[in-house]
């Protein structure tokens, strides 16, 4: 690659181009929201066998006026012309009558259009085509119209970039500051960014095949972005050292290759293994999402190790480090590793309990689906759920509905009037509406709106109760199966399906991971050790989260609303990636350490020539990440802010008290037992070298030495 490095470029935007008009081509991706076996994903099923207008995509109007009345002529018939023109708009079976449900002052009308198929099936076109009928139409004689529903969320526009380039601008400063050289600089970001590239066009293509949500190609910038950067940062900077040490351009980039190369697939692996073990929590839309990520990841460990390589080949002249001294090991970094190893139970107790303290808040963690009250206040969603609220209620926004499966030929009436009455009589319902008929007599609807704001712990409370409780007493002795639904119970639903299965993912993460480092360190303690390393990070970032959206600290400086509920999705997700990354620095960090004491050097002084070697990579490496998850923050969406708070605090947490207190100062008290594994294991897992040394690789104090010789050199011809 560094040699024909044309070719090599050359033949990377080709493949760049076709991925470009493949995506042209691509469908918009879809949210596959279906919990299998949960009650209310049962609910929706019987809605689309017999009743498909309710099963369908929806979106509920807003009208409103500041003076006077909704109901006056010319506002009633601009509002009916608006509703008119919709029920011609492909796709949509009902449109409800606004005037049927008007607020008390007689400003606000609202009501549901309803399509015969489901938002998955809708073109962010057929979405933006609606809204704007509505609104040409409707929004005369001082009419304004706000909308929520699937439908306005598929039309919504979406914010502009602002998080991304943020975090491109800090790697930029972090980079040079690091490097001090502008070409290893862009070396390093191009990489990385031609990673995240590919990785978003074959996500384009693959969105409709694989059923990829929309919010996955987020989550893959955010990844791909962060360890792109990263190890092209760590090969780029092993490149530098070989150079400055004497090597050929040639021979110093497949050296990198042998060692910082070989950690990066190591790293990468592992990360796409976490990734992939969402695919054992059995909901499609989050295994979508692992499989999303671990895509971005691939493609920025793909480029890492063909682009990155042939970068190097075209600027070679200008990679080379201006100083050699300026790739030595960090006097400072020295410095701080013996500290640390000197007093290594005083390092992880004091590490430790702020770790501890900082998970803490998980305990009350609340999972839940922030609801539209939390958009921001520009939205029209957000519009239209402060007006619906304020005029009928909170619980308004979230009604639940209550299918119930009817024998066909068997009388229901009486039952069903029971149940209803039985509903009616729970103090957190505020309204029932009559039990309604399917056409095909298969199934009757009964809409529940509840007092409570569909994310409020009192709105969770009824739909346990009246599963149950209510439910079950009000048909006893019946023959009717019922089945509560809605969007609130299906987020509830969702939380419930991850917590049960939460276990069975834990331990095929760490279990493949832990293999996984034992192939590569051919220790047994390091892979363990390691493991519970990580398990404080995940611990520290929930905390952190939860403080910040549930407990309200600090949220308002970020845009956000306190007394938000956890994404139900968030907690497995924020374990995959947070694993995988974690173990990222944890790789970094122990090849150097290893590598030093198979060069010689004792327990403790392998400890404190790692850190010093590769302990200023690994802050770097995490400030530029953490910076680029943070800068998430700075989005509308509140999931995107949620990721980008957990994932930038942790990865802070984890580089400067995990990584560079806890893991070295664990190592030391391990001793030359941490390089060890018993022989029998050690015969039957493969062995995965990360030291290079069949390509001519020095030892650590070889390589040292060798650069300190070039800088004499250097010193002489000055």
């Amino acid at each position: 690659m560094t040699t024909h490095w044309k070719r090599s470029l050359a033949g990377a935007l080709l493949v760049i181009v076709a991925l470009v008009f493949l995506s042209s081509t691509a469908e918009t991706p879809v949210d596959d929201f279906k919990i299998p076996g949960a009650e209310s994903q049962k609910a929706t099923d019987l809605f689309r066998d017999h009743a498909p207008s309710l099963a369908g995509a929806d979106a509920q109007l807003v009208f409103t006026v500041n003076d006077g009345s909704i109901s006056d002529p010319a506002r009633r018939a601009a509002i009916e012309s608006a509703l008119a023109d919709v029920r011609r708009l492909n796709g949509v079976s009902e449109v409800g009558d606004p005037f049927e449900q008007t607020s008390r002052d007689g400003r606000l009308a609202t009501t549901d259009v309803r399509w015969d198929v489901e938002a998955t099936e809708l073109e962010r076109e057929d979405a933006e085509k609606f809204e704007t009928t509505v609104r040409d139409a409707a929004e005369r004689d001082g009419v304004e119209v706000q909308m929520r529903g699937q439908v306005p969320d598929l039309a919504a526009q979406q914010d502009a970039p602002v998080g991304e380039l943020i975090g491109v601008a800090i790697a930029i400063v972090l980079l040079t500051l690091l490097f001090r050289s502008g070409a290893a600089m862009a070396a390093t970001l191009i990489g990385a960014l031609i990673g995240v590239m590919t990785g978003q066009l074959l996500l384009a293509i693959l969105a409709k095949p694989l059923g990829l949500p929309e919010f996955a190609a987020t989550i893959a910038i955010m990844l791909g972005l962060g360890a792109g950067i990263d190890y092209s940062l760590l090969i780029i900077g092993r490149y530098r050292e070989q150079v400055a040490a004497g090597d050929s351009p040639e021979d110093a980039s497949a050296k990198s290759a042998a060692t910082s190369g070989a950690s990066v697939v190591a790293a990468g692996v592992i990360v796409i293994v976490a990734l992939g073990g969402l695919l054992a929590i059995g909901i499609p839309l989050i295994g979508a999402l692992g499989i999303a990520a671990a895509i971005g990841v691939a493609c920025v460990v793909v480029s890492s190790l063909t682009v990155l390589p042939a970068m190097i080949g075209g600027l070679k002249k200008r990679l080379r480090p201006k100083k050699p001294e300026h790739v030595l090991p960090s006097a400072a970094l020295a410095r701080w590793g013996t500290l640390v190893t000197k007093r290594p139970y005083v390092s992880i107790g004091l590490a430790g309990i702020l770790m501890l303290a900082l998970a803490f808040p998980t305990l009350d963690m609340r999972l839940g689906q922030p609801d539209d009250g939390n958009q921001p206040a520009k939205n029209t969603q957000r519009k239209a759920y402060d007006q619906l609220n304020a005029a009928f209620g909170a619980g308004f926004s979230g009604p639940l509905f209550v299918t119930v499966e009817t024998p066909r030929g068997e009388d229901v009436r009486g039952a069903l009037t029971r149940l209803e009455g039985d509903l009616r009589s729970d103090p957190d319902i505020e309204s029932v509406s009559p039990a309604s008929a399917s056409r095909d007599g298969a199934i009757s609807t009964i809409f529940v709106t509840p007092k409570t704001a569909p994310q409020d712990e009192r709105t969770t409370a009824l739909v346990d109760r009246l599963r149950d409780s209510t439910i079950p007493a009000a048909v006893a002795g019946t023959s009717l199966n019922v089945y509560v639904g809605g969007q609130t119970a299906s987020f509830q639903d969702f939380s419930a399906k991850v917590s049960s299965r939460l276990p069975v993912f834990i331990a095929i993460v760490i279990g493949l991971s832990v293999l996984l480092l034992m192939a590569a360190f051919r220790s047994l303690w390091i892979p363990l050790i390691s493991a519970v390393f990580n398990l404080l990070s995940v611990g520290a970032a929930f905390g952190v989260t939860t403080l910040v959206f549930q407990k309200g600290w600090g949220a308002s400086l970020i845009g956000a609303e306190s007394d938000v509920p956890i994404i139900s999705f968030f907690p497995v997700m924020l374990f995959a990636i947070l694993f995988g990354l974690s173990m990222d620095y944890n790789v970094f960090l122990l090849s150097r350490v290893r590598e030093a004491y198979q060069g010689g050097d004792g327990p403790r002084d392998s400890v404190v020539h790692g850190v010093a070697r590769i302990g200023k990579v690994i802050l770097f490496a995490g400030l530029i990440m953490a910076s680029v998850f943070l800068a998430f923050v700075l989005t509308s969406d509140t999931i995107s802010k949620m990721f980008g708070v957990g994932l930038g605090f942790a990865i802070l947490l984890d580089v400067l008290f995990v990584r560079l207190v806890i893991a070295p100062a664990v190592v030391t008290l391990l001793g030359d037992k941490a390089w060890w594994m018993p022989a029998w294991m050690d015969r039957i897992i493969p062995n995965i070298s990360l030291d290079g040394h069949d390509v001519g690789v020095q030892t650590e104090e070889e390589l040292e030495a060798a650069i300190k010789q070039q800088t004499g050199e250097t010193e002489k011809v000055s």
